[in-house]
């Protein structure tokens, strides 16, 4: 288990150094949104990034960072990099989202591309940091990155009571976000604390497997809107029992339905949402979870423009059925 200090230290690191999201109500759905993607860098992976940089020795930023993002870690580490004034190289599969690729590289990363997604991108960092002596970022399987993330938890719980809440709803790739608001959910008494809910796409099941069955032997992945949320878990993750221990449920979303969360976050909030975001929302609209009120983690905003245009034309008012 991860120490609490950790993520109280996490908490007084990062203060001014990331931003506080707001966090608003939606009485319609009887749930509470935090919304991550007006993070800086448009996703809360910038807090775990620079928690876990903030935290290494002179010498281990001195010989460079290195990570396998989607595109937020890298965005993370990147800002992280420049700030702690070294280098960053950054793994990417070669199916990438443009505009985060293109994010990375204008925050100062070099950007690595990778045939394959993103299992093959962490395995050649990793095997690359290892054999160049560098410092592995990982966005997901270290203790401080987790912490980092613990953070949404602490300001979440901030805003709102937690005996106000009868469910926190986070999305799951790798699960440290998760694990991290577990963490804080943990400090409270059994008998007010929210159940625990991830989310994960159809397309991209792996931490659902792992959850239900113990294995992620056998999953079959598809390509999905929410890019940050796929591929398989570093085997041995410290996530993988974090996660079993701490979480409640996991359930899974249909792409359809990251669409037309995607295209309601725009229609009820004016607010532009990533399918890795839009999983929460996604499992609100469609009743995967019937705990109301919820606390719903919008965890990034950075989608291609024109996928964002397309959704919004395929789906009508409320996303509710296709135009």
């Amino acid at each position: 288990m991860i120490p609490q200090d950790w993520i109280t230290s996490a908490g007084d690191r990062l203060r001014g150094r990331v931003k506080r999201t707001p966090v608003t109500y939606d009485d319609a759905l009887d749930c509470f949104m935090k919304w991550e993607n007006q993070q800086e860098t448009g996703s809360f992976k910038l807090r775990g990034a620079m928690n876990k940089v903030l935290t290494l020795q002179p010498w281990e930023r001195e010989q460079g960072l290195v990570a396998a993002s989607a595109g937020n870690h890298g965005q993370g580490v990147a800002v992280a990099a420049r700030l702690m004034d070294t280098r960053a190289v950054i793994f990417a599969s070669e199916h990438a989202v443009a505009t985060k690729l293109e994010a990375m590289r204008a925050l100062g990363a070099e950007v690595r591309l990778v045939p394959g997604g993103y299992e093959q991108a962490e395995a050649a960092g990793i095997q690359f940091a290892t054999q160049q002596g560098k410092t592995w970022i990982s966005p997901y399987n270290d203790a401080q990155v987790i912490a980092g993330q613990a953070t949404v938890g602490l300001e979440l719980m901030d805003e709102i009571p937690a005996d106000e809440l009868e469910a926190v709803v986070v999305p799951v790739g790798g699960g440290g976000l998760i694990a991290g608001i577990g963490l804080v959910l943990n400090r409270l008494p059994a008998g007010h604390r929210p159940r625990l809910i991830g989310v994960q796409s159809e397309a991209s099941p792996y931490f659902h497997a792992l959850y239900q069955q113990g294995s992620q032997d056998g999953v079959v992945e598809r390509e999905s809107l929410a890019d940050g949320l796929a591929g398989r878990v570093e085997d041995g993750a410290i996530t993988i029992p974090l996660v079993r221990s701490l979480v409640d449920e996991i359930v899974l979303v249909s792409e359809e339905e990251i669409e037309q969360a995607i295209a309601a976050a725009w229609q009820r909030y004016a607010a532009v949402i990533e399918g890795s975001a839009a999983v929460t929302l996604a499992a609100a609209l469609s009743g995967k979870f019937a705990q109301r009120p919820a606390a719903l983690i919008i965890s990034g905003g950075n989608i291609q423009p024109e996928i964002h245009q397309s959704i919004l034309q395929r789906w009508s008012q409320g996303g509710s059925s296709p135009r």
